[in-house]
């Protein structure tokens, strides 16, 4: 660590690696709560609550490419067929989320897409420079205002939504997962 309690090159590439698994963890128990929910219900909005299952994993799939992708290495021309500016603006952090399936991607739809960028984002995570977790970056992250941090906020983001996963599935009226 510096003076400024950013951790150096070995001490970030360690966290990294420990984060990784934290990221692969967070998404396991995130589909076992999609798996454990039949797709006939994700677009519901229970009564009392603000938001379904397919705006959570619309906004989990968002937020993956943010934190793992985007932040590290800026957005690619690839990257709109990724993630659709339409796909984007749908689930951003702002967005409202939206029970009309005929102006969404359907529940499989989603649930490709959520898999593919997890798995394009670990791959590049994995392959990340060291000297690049350093490098500034603006909220959100977590411990630290650096790369590392953007990476490090990224399973505690996904678990926050997995509990609401876990919530919407009690109001449907699902038993608990675990």
């Amino acid at each position: 660590m510096n003076d400024n309690n950013i951790p150096d090159i070995a001490t970030a590439a360690s966290i990294l690696r420990g984060t990784i698994e934290q990221i692969r963890f967070a998404r396991q128990y995130t589909l076992e709560l999609l798996e454990a929910t039949p797709q006939e219900v994700w677009f519901d909005v229970p009564a009392g609550l603000p938001t379904n299952v397919a705006w959570q994993v619309g906004h989990l799939t968002v937020s993956q490419y943010g934190l793992l992708m985007f932040r590290m290495r800026g957005r690619r021309p690839e990257d709109l067929n990724l993630i659709p500016g339409k796909f984007r603006k749908a689930y951003s952090r702002k967005s409202v989320p939206n029970s009309d399936r005929a102006v969404q991607s359907s529940a499989d739809e989603l649930q490709d897409r959520l898999n593919r960028i997890h798995e394009l984002a670990i791959a590049e995570v994995e392959l990340i420079e060291p000297s690049v977790l350093l490098k500034p970056v603006d909220m959100p992250y977590a411990a630290y205002p650096i790369k590392l941090g953007a990476i490090m906020f990224c399973p505690m983001h996904e678990q926050i939504h997995a509990g609401q996963i876990g919530l919407l599935r009690r109001a449907l009226g699902l038993a608990p997962v675990r």
